[in-house]
């Protein structure tokens, strides 16, 4: 029951960092970019600025641990809780954010980098149990993956403190 708890707590603080961060971003009427893209003539060279989107950290296969894994110790001391929003990277500084995206639905979710994988080296990242089942990776367990790297949340902690005793 516990791990439930904790389950809802974890997509509740998220929830709430995800609004009010796209919230804090969202597009004012000098950034409003175009639904629809109109084409460019052959003769005009595409310039440098032509592409918004920031350049992903990493694009690769993503897979996920859980079970045989919970409750020992992580690369950063802490016990492995498959029931938290947390992955293994291989280089990553521990406590880096992460947006993973997984790219076959769009969803996505962010994570902490509390441990060092994933041991097979087709592989750019392991995910927790709960992360990627937020991301919806059914079948196999592995699924390709956008990667980029977020800035940490703001008192996390605190968040997760104020919207349990609600």
């Amino acid at each position: 029951m516990e791990r439930v708890h904790k389950v809802v707590l974890n997509a509740v603080a998220l929830g709430a960092f995800v609004s009010g961060s796209m919230a804090a971003s969202a597009p004012t009427h000098s950034d409003h970019q175009p639904t629809v893209k109109l084409p460019v003539p052959s003769s005009t060279k595409p310039t440098a600025r032509a592409s918004n989107s920031p350049k992903p950290l990493a694009i690769g296969q993503a897979s996920w641990y859980g079970k045989a894994f919970d409750g020992k110790p992580t690369a950063s001391g802490e016990p492995y809780d498959m029931y938290e929003l947390t992955a293994a990277h291989r280089t990553l500084r521990l406590g880096s954010w992460v947006k993973v995206t997984n790219l076959r639905n769009h969803r996505w979710v962010l994570v902490r980098i509390n441990d060092r994988g994933p041991v097979p080296t087709d592989r750019i990242i392991d995910l927790s149990y709960s992360a990627a089942h937020m991301l919806n990776m059914s079948g196999r367990g592995i699924a390709k993956v956008r990667l980029d790297l977020v800035r940490p949340p703001e008192r996390t902690s605190d968040m997760a403190m104020l919207i349990s005793s609600r």
